[in-house]
Formats: structure tokens, C-alpha cells, sequence
């Protein structure tokens, strides 16, 4: 029997199930998602499924795509989901695993981005995401990067949710390769299916107010407009336009993308958002988990600085010591 398996040519000597596949690939099905024929295929009847020559599968799996002090009566609550940290890590970029995992405990957070991507059937030798990152501890939420498409966004999300179970999902449909700007009418095309579908979606978009109001009233559940270019670095360049979106909405607001320094991450939470999302800001800092420690302590300090209401500007100077009994 000849299947092909993640764009490879593979071929048997007996007729298989999935569960004989994947034990012939030695995978385990509780961390894969598979898909037959452009199907996804439900765990549930992995044993019963038989294969046929010239069946066509993809097997995907996660990849590398704590506590801050708040006050009780402040939460961070998304799609009904209570968070402890504001801060949002992703998973890729790091040098390997090990570096992952220790910058995500500095970092605090208790979320993190996932990218789906085609387990490795010809080196099993190599590292899965779950086995560093623990699921169970950490709330993952499986992201679409490099889907350029509505239709690339949603066959992702679909095996993603067969691959976990989650349904708490974040959507970004990218619409150039150089600026990695969102594709904002395959984004709404997209978000619509979904949420239709039963999905919880947090979307990347852009910091336009008026198409983030789209989204909201869609039916997403957090709204993700970019700081700046993915990987950028520049910080916030539109602070107006994302204070808009924040004072308007209903539902959270996160920063997603643009963040370079911990600078950016506390403008970004003083100008009222609920949390910032990052990923090479800490990946790629000369230091990631001292840098992933100075992103929490930079989140944490930008939502006080938020909460305690900043002094007034003023034109003129104003001394701060009284002028009353001058000598």
C-alpha cells in the first residue's frame, strides 16, 4: 500500500488503520491531528479507519511558533477564561526547546501562541512543543501564521482543534510577505466561518477603529491590532488609533505585534490595553529569559501606571514644592 504522508512518498506491507499508522511512526494520536484527503479525521474512530492506496495525510502537531501582581477586582478575562498574566508569549524563534520553556516560566504568562505544523515522520528523534511546554499548565492557543488565505486559515484552525481540542483560537491572515500586514477582508471572511463553526476567535487586524468594530460585532472575542510590522520591533506607531479601538470596544483589546523593548510593552498597557502579545521582542533579545522577565515587569507596571490615572499635561512648569513660608 502506497500512501503519501506529509508530502512523502511511503510505502507498506500490510493494510493499516490510523492508530497502525501512527504507531508505525511511532506518534502518539493523543498530540497529533491527522487529515485524509482534505478530511480531518475525529480520534475517536483513529482504530476503526482504514487506510487505502494513494490516500493523501497530513499529521500536524504544536510547535514553538507564572503570576503578575494585579488587583483582585482586575482581571483579565478572555472568552470567559480568566487570565493571571497580561502578557501573551509565542513559542517560536528560540534557539531550541529548553530556551523556550525557561523564558515562558520568566515570563509569567499563562498563554501562549502555537503554530501547526507537519510532524517530522523521518526523524522521530525530534522534540515536540508539548513535551517542554506542559498544555495542561499553560493555555495554548493555536494561531494561523503564515496563512495568506481565509481558506489556509481555516483548514489550520480546524486540524488544530482536532489536534487539542481547543477552541479558544487565535486568527491572523497575512496579506503581504514583506509586511506581514493582515489581509483584513480574508480576516472577516474568515472570523465569520469560525465563529459560526463554534470557535472563540482572537483576531490580528489592523489598527483601523472602524474595522475593529467590524470584528467585535462579528463576534470575536479579543481584538489584536498590531503595534507595528510583525518582528519589526518599532513599538506602537499609531498610540491614537489603538486608544481609540480600546476606548470603544467592549471586548479585550491586545497589542499584537511591533513590541522591541519592555518601553513598548508598558506604553502599550498605559494606554488602557488588556495585554500584549509578543514573540521576538524576548526570542531574539541577546538574553531572552532576562528579557522575558523585564517584559512581566514592564506589563505589570503599565497597567498600574494605567490604573492609577497619570498627572495632567501642562504647558507651563509647575513646582512641586510649596511656595508657601519661602525664605
Amino acid at each position: 500500500m502506497n500512501l503519501t504522508i506529509n508530502g512523502e512518498s511511503r510505502q507498506f506491507d500490510r493494510s493499516l488503520t490510523i492508530n497502525d499508522l501512527l504507531a508505525e511512526l511511532d506518534l502518539n494520536g493523543s498530540k497529533v491531528a491527522v487529515e485524509r484527503n482534505l478530511e480531518i479525521v475525529p480520534k475517536s474512530i483513529y482504530e476503526t479507519t482504514a487506510l487505502a492506496d494513494g490516500d493523501k495525510l497530513e499529521i500536524v502537531h504544536f510547535i514553538g511558533g507564572g503570576n503578575t501582581d494585579i488587583k483582585a477586582d482586575d482581571d483579565f478575562v478572555v472568552a470567559g477564561q480568566k487570565l493571571q498574566s497580561r502578557l501573551i508569549v509565542g513559542t517560536g524563534k528560540y534557539k531550541d526547546f529548553e530556551e523556550t520553556k525557561l523564558a515562558i516560566e520568566a515570563s509569567g504568562a499563562d498563554m501562549v501562541t502555537v503554530a501547526v505544523r507537519r510532524v517530522n515522520i523521518t526523524d522521530r528523534s525530534q522534540p515536540m512543543l508539548v513535551d517542554y511546554v506542559d498544555p495542561q499548565k499553560y493555555t495554548y492557543l493555536p494561531n494561523t501564521a503564515f496563512c495568506y488565505t481565509a481558506d489556509e486559515a481555516l483548514r489550520t484552525l480546524r486540524l488544530a482543534r482536532e489536534a487539542g481540542g481547543w477552541d479558544l483560537v487565535k486568527l491572523e491572515v497575512l496579506g503581504h510577505e514583506k509586511t506581514l500586514y493582515p489581509n483584513m477582508i480574508e480576516t472577516l471572511s474568515a472570523a465569520e466561518t469560525l465563529i459560526n463553526e463554534g470557535f472563540k476567535v482572537m483576531v490580528y487586524c489592523s489598527d483601523d477603529p472602524i474595522m475593529c468594530l467590524e470584528l467585535e460585532a462579528m463576534g470575536c472575542v479579543a481584538i489584536m491590532p498590531l503595534g507595528a510590522p510583525i518582528g519589526s520591533g518599532l513599538g506602537i506607531q499609531n498610540p491614537v488609533g489603538i486608544g481609540i479601538i480600546k476606548d470603544q470596544a467592549k471586548v479585550p483589546v491586545i497589542v499584537d505585534a511591533g513590541v522591541g523593548t519592555a518601553s513598548d510593552a508598558t506604553i502599550a498597557m498605559e494606554l488602557g490595553c488588556d495585554g500584549v502579545l509578543m514573540n521576538t521582542a524576548i526570542a531574539h533579545a541577546g538574553n531572552p529569559v532576562l528579557m522575558a522577565t523585564a517584559m512581566k515587569n514592564a506589563v505589570s507596571a503599565g497597567r498600574k501606571s494605567f490604573l492609577a490615572g497619570r498627572m495632567a499635561r501642562k504647558k507651563y512648569a509647575d513646582p512641586s514644592s510649596p511656595l508657601a513660608g519661602l525664605i
